[in-house]
């Protein structure tokens, strides 16, 4: 069997395990499959809106499952997409109260990924000078920024106009355009797709990708070989908590537009899910980064509909997850014993 064929199969076996107990949950809750997944399908793909929606849902998804993917190449653990996304999203509203139009918006992007990166920053070279996992750095760092967020919403960033802790609303110069009014589809996702047009460049097609990828399949035979293992870990370290910064960016200056708690709805740590089920390649974190999303969007809607709980969603990922780490552990297996 050809190793194509063999995937496929696997993956029709995944999908069918999914299927198969997503129908158990359902009937558990007392609804009927069959009209809890017309409802679901119904949520998705019913009008333009909902459809729409997927792809809204899917634009932080894919910015913070990049980053992740990209710091998985290279070994370094980045579990702190979290808090390079409110890293970004504070950076970003900080530009774009005080500086409008156009340049607010470049300004904000360029702040919102620097931040980003130099969050990131902080645990590589803990990890490369001091030998600290940065799985520990990067998830005290989550606590520690989205606490400043915190600080920020109810000190200096406050809106002086209301009791609420959020900044006043953002100037709509520096709002992100629509794609496709009235829905909520915006630029952001196209920043989103050119992003991992770069980032499949940067690591198919140069010297900086290939030395990447060889830090993350073996350091010490990189090492050997010349190429400097610190080095590459800073520009994939940088590089992730640049792309998750942007994520923050995009939600504040498209979706919210302004900076409140709970900004980010946990897709710091989705990102880990969405890097490992995309095998970390960049093309492969834009499909399961849609199909997360139209799982959400098809969830609520069973939700609303027939009142299946949309946490069935959440498990079914778990599964999903699982399956695919015991996949590559049989695979690893096989080689083995070769």
């Amino acid at each position: 069997m050809t190793d194509k064929k063999e995937k496929v199969i696997q993956g029709l076996v995944i999908a069918l395990i999914t299927i198969a107990v997503g129908t158990v949950l359902i009937m558990m809750s007392n609804a009927n499959p069959a009209e809890a997944y017309a409802n679901f399908f119904k949520g998705i793909f019913g009008n333009l809106n909902g459809f729409c929606e997927v792809f809204v849902k899917a634009t932080p998804l894919i910015f913070t499952g990049l980053g992740c993917a990209v710091a998985f190449r290279t070994g370094f653990f980045n579990i702190g997409a979290e808090g390079q996304f409110y890293v970004g999203a504070l950076t970003a509203s900080m530009v774009a109260l005080n500086i409008q139009g156009a340049a607010g918006i470049v300004l904000a992007l360029a702040a919102g990924f620097l931040a980003g990166g130099v969050w990131a920053l902080i645990a590589a070279v803990f990890k490369a000078k001091l030998g600290i996992s940065e799985i520990i750095v990067t998830i005290m760092l989550n606590y520690i920024a989205i606490n400043l967020v915190g600080i920020a919403v109810r000190t200096f960033l406050m809106d002086p106009a209301g009791s609420v802790p959020q900044s006043a609303k953002f100037d709509s110069s520096v709002w992100l355009p629509q794609l496709l009014p009235p829905t909520r589809l915006h630029a952001g996702f196209i920043l989103a797709l050119v992003s991992v047009a770069v980032v499949w460049f940067l690591l198919e097609k140069t010297t900086v990708g290939y030395e990447i990828k060889v830090v993350g399949f073996n350091k010490r035979a990189a090492a050997c070989n010349g190429i400097s293992v610190m080095k590459n870990i800073v520009i994939s370290a940088f590089l992730s908590g640049g792309l998750a910064g942007m994520a923050g960016v995009v939600e504040v200056l498209a979706i919210q537009k302004k900076l409140l708690e709970g900004i980010s709805s946990n897709c710091g740590y989705t990102a880990v899910l969405i890097a490992l089920m995309a095998g970390n390649h960049p093309v492969g974190v834009i499909v399961a980064s849609v199909a997360m999303a139209a799982m959400q969007v098809g969830a609520n809607t069973m939700q609303r509909q027939l009142g299946v709980p949309s946490a069935i969603v959440d498990i079914l990922i778990g599964l999903v997850v699982l399956l695919i780490l015991a996949k590559g552990l049989i695979r690893r297996k096989k080689v083995k014993n070769a």
